[in-house]
């Protein structure tokens, strides 16, 4: 059962919400906010497994809202319902991993298809390695890569685009967002490739979510590492896209 908290200040909206999850086989209604402030503190009291989170709220943007839940470590499905559509609102969303992005007005058999999808995306998420960890895997996490021959025989290198799921804690989106940075890069000539800090400012993303997805898409044969050597020390890591 998907445990949904619908975060949004018109009440009449609210309770419109709670009626579509409701009637939706898989999902409850956890909660009902109109506020953002109280969000971080009911999921640290409440299992929850998504998010409806508005973007205007009385006390605090929901953008800022979602930015505490990611810095909280809170790795909890959101899906942005609003009626901002900006491009540098969409951006900044997507760039801090939600999993859809909904924009009002729109119709209940729109909102019904986006969390079912929701639903079947979080059902055919690949599962968390153990706790206990051979060298292999080890190696692979270090440098987010295997030998080619290894690495298919798990699987490991299928593109994201052919529609093999993504770890747990990754997006489709934020997938997308990078990729595009990446292959834009590519376009403009030069060497084409990219730092983890470039794609963190391009993206508007933190460093280590950047990188995060960096090594991800490298290891599945999206990007490749380009270590850039040149003053004294540790080379530079750089990326250049190599998919589709």
């Amino acid at each position: 059962m998907i445990r949904t908290l619908i975060v949004d200040d018109d009440p009449d909206i609210a309770r419109l919400h709670a009626r579509y999850v409701d009637a939706l086989d898989g999902f409850e209604v956890a909660g009902v906010l109109e506020r953002g402030g109280p969000v971080l503190a009911f999921l640290e009291e409440q299992p929850v497994d998504l998010v409806l989170l508005d973007v205007n709220l009385p006390d605090m943007d929901g953008l800022q809202v979602l930015e505490d839940l990611r810095g909280s470590g809170h790795e909890t499905g959101v899906i942005m319902i609003t009626a901002a559509s900006e491009r540098d609102t969409v951006r900044f969303a997507v760039g801090r991993g939600i999993d859809d992005y909904l924009v009002k007005p729109f119709t209940v058999t729109d909102f019904n298809r986006r969390l079912e999808a929701f639903r079947v995306a979080r059902s055919e998420a690949a599962p968390e390695v153990g706790p206990i960890l051979d060298q292999g895997d080890i190696d692979f996490m270090l440098r987010a890569g295997e030998p080619e021959g290894r690495a298919a025989s798990r699987g490991a290198a299928a593109p994201v685009d052919s529609g093999a799921p993504l770890p747990k804690g990754f997006s489709q989106p934020t997938v997308q967002l990078v990729g595009q940075a990446l292959r834009e890069a590519a376009g403009r000539g030069g060497a084409g490739d990219m730092s983890a800090a470039e794609v963190s400012e391009g993206c508007g993303i933190s460093r280590v979510s950047a990188r995060r997805y960096l090594e991800m898409m490298t290891g599945r044969g999206l990007a490749e590492l380009r270590p850039k050597y040149g003053a004294p020390g540790r080379p530079e890591h750089r990326y250049r896209w190599i998919g589709e």
